[in-house]
């Protein structure tokens, strides 16, 4: 065995058949272990085949370009797989970003952001523009050989979100006397169309559906809407096959400090009462429950920082975060 020489893009390089050799061995070892996972996802690629499946996705790690790439890479894996992946998405921070950019300070109540006309208008410019629209483009960048297309909406378009004003108390510490808080132009889903986006999922092409969750009341004024929330309702209104809500944690965690893997209806309101849930894990419980109990077969909530999270979560038997089920 004899030492040489090979060329590179640099010019020629030494070579050492013995580390060639080893090189060449982990390569196929690694084309072995792909070949064996993609031999055990396929009982799970069977159960989600044409199988709608609704992502929220959001938090902080939507400003990473190179995470958004890769959540983008993923959408379009399940496309592939025979998923209809929808995606829901936030933009909470990017709104914060343009509203301190523009001197406007942001209140929030219960994690709902209080909202006059002036922060209207910017919260839909960033999430129905700049957010939506680079979300859509990354998924249609990653899907390009193979024509997978990413179609950015709104709930304004086509009726697809009629809304309500968001109705909202508190509880004054020193009387106890419940009084209204007035949120603005903040709203709840009262009515969810989806023929637009069943169409899209129906299409010959390979459309992903990305929505801003920007809704329009019955006379046409339009309101900002939690993310979770309207993932929550428009998986209920297509009768989903999965929920998934990507957040900055691992999951729901119990008195323990455990995560909890699977719980249900039931067990999730429980953690809201004893006061096990707290802060921002009770609204995205209350968004599982209410959208299991509109048809939703099961809503998982997991980290979506973690890189290919989603498809551990449907294509392995491990899962990846806390599964919400009915009773």
């Amino acid at each position: 065995m004899t030492t040489g020489f090979m060329m590179t893009a640099a010019g020629l390089a030494f070579t050492d058949p013995l580390i060639m050799d080893e090189t060449e061995r982990q390569s196929e070892e690694r084309g072995w272990d792909t070949a064996k996972t993609l031999a055990e996802a396929l009982p799970y690629i069977q159960i989600y085949d044409r199988k709608t499946v609704v992502i929220k996705y959001g938090g902080h790690a939507m400003g990473e370009s190179a995470v958004a790439k890769q959540f983008a890479a993923d959408v379009v894996l399940l496309k592939l797989m025979g998923v209809n992946p929808v995606v829901v998405h936030g933009g909470g921070p990017q709104i914060s970003a343009m509203l301190d950019k523009a001197g406007v300070r942001s209140s929030f109540v219960d994690g709902l952001r209080v909202t006059d006309a002036d922060t209207m208008q910017v919260a839909e410019m960033v999430l129905s523009g700049a957010v939506n629209k680079e979300i859509a483009h990354w998924i249609t960048m990653a899907g390009r050989e193979a024509d997978v297309r990413g179609i950015g909406l709104s709930g304004k378009d086509a009726g697809l979100l009629t809304v309500e004003k968001t109705r909202r108390t508190k509880r004054d510490p020193d009387s106890m006397i419940e009084h209204e808080v007035d949120l603005g132009l903040v709203g709840e889903p009262t009515k969810v169309d989806p023929k637009l986006i069943v169409r899209l999922l129906e299409s010959d092409a390979d459309w992903v559906p990305v929505i801003a969750p920007i809704g329009v009341t019955e006379d046409g004024q339009t309101f900002n809407v939690n993310a979770d929330t309207v993932a929550g309702a428009l998986a209920g209104s297509l009768k989903a096959k999965r929920m998934l809500l990507l957040t900055d944690v691992a999951g729901v965690r119990g008195a323990d400090g455990q995560i909890i893997r699977q719980m249900t209806v039931g067990e999730a309101s429980k953690l809201i009462d004893d006061g096990v849930a707290t802060g921002g894990m009770i609204p995205k419980l209350q968004t599982a429950m209410a959208a299991v109990r509109d048809g939703v077969e099961a809503v998982v909530i997991l980290d979506g920082r973690r890189p290919h999270a989603m498809l551990v979560e449907l294509f392995t038997e491990h899962g990846a975060g806390t599964l919400v089920k009915a009773e």
